[in-house]
């Protein structure tokens, strides 16, 4: 009996299907599809290091799901997100930044640097302004549209927002790739296109190796682990919040119900601070 299809949208089995530097045509057709770039950019990407380089030994670094670099020197990241974190929209920037330091070496010239593009995939709703599932911004002016640069700029593909009705482009396919959960779908999908086919192919011979099964389900657990802490300290340290405010307002003999609505703490928990 073969074993359930594994999820497109973990980031480690992301990796192994878009991230092979030996064979990037799978990389290169999601690129084509999510991407309004030169032709010669997509002639030949290439794989680099996902670190992130600090300019001292102790600065803060990331790792990137996928990085690209195209032949005429853009850098594009590739970054799947499964559970909502806070400050996403400042750790992207903090990426890109990034990627644009890294370029320049000492006495080296700002023309230099080439544009580095974001592309962030979501399970969640990142952008609730509006009902687009993909999202391109960049450097500009909001009273003209005049565009300062395009030198930095990040797209937005969020899942949940996809509609049940394919619209006809490349994009679709490859976002409803990611969120398909039977390999029927997976099926359907593989007859559209060529590099759809491979990337079919090659999930269902991830989903059937052990070793790579073992390691994606413990990626799985080590997400919804530190999610559950991160849960736990904010829960923690909102409490300790109300708990003071509730002291202080106790401390000037406010009555019970208001301290209760104002700090949504449990009368019980209140009378602990007595």
């Amino acid at each position: 009996m073969r074993n359930p299809v594994l999820s497109p949208r973990n980031d480690f089995v992301f990796k192994l299907i878009f991230g092979d530097a030996q064979d990037t045509s799978i990389l290169t057709a999601f690129l084509k599809s999510a991407l309004d770039l030169p032709p010669e950019d997509y002639q030949e990407v290439m794989i680099v290091d996902p670190h992130l380089k600090g300019e001292v030994p102790d600065d803060k670094q990331g790792i990137l799901d996928v990085k690209v670099k195209t032949p005429t020197g853009k850098i594009i990241d590739i970054e799947i997100q499964i559970v909502e974190h806070p400050q996403m929209r400042e750790r992207v920037v903090f990426y890109l930044a990034r990627m644009v330091t890294e370029q320049i070496g000492r006495g080296e010239d700002y023309q230099s640097i080439k544009r580095a593009i974001s592309i962030l995939i979501t399970d969640y709703v990142q952008i609730p302004e509006n009902q687009h599932y993909h999202n391109c911004y960049r450097l500009h002016d909001p009273k003209t549209g005049s565009e300062f640069t395009d030198l930095l700029e990040v797209n937005t593909l969020e899942l949940p927002k996809l509609p049940q009705e394919e619209d006809g482009t490349a994009l679709w396919d490859w976002l409803e790739f990611l969120k398909a959960r039977q390999e029927e779908e997976l099926m359907r999908l593989a007859e559209k296109d060529p590099q759809l086919k491979k990337a079919v192919s090659r999930l269902v011979a991830l989903s059937e190796d052990e070793q790579t099964r073992l390691l994606a389900e413990s990626r799985e657990k080590l997400q919804r682990d530190i999610v559950a802490r991160e849960n736990a300290a904010a829960y923690k340290a909102q409490t300790e919040t109300q708990l003071a405010i509730a002291r202080r307002l106790l401390s000037r003999g406010v009555p019970m119900d208001e301290i209760v609505s104002i700090t949504e703490l449990s009368p019980d928990a209140i009378r602990t601070l007595h």
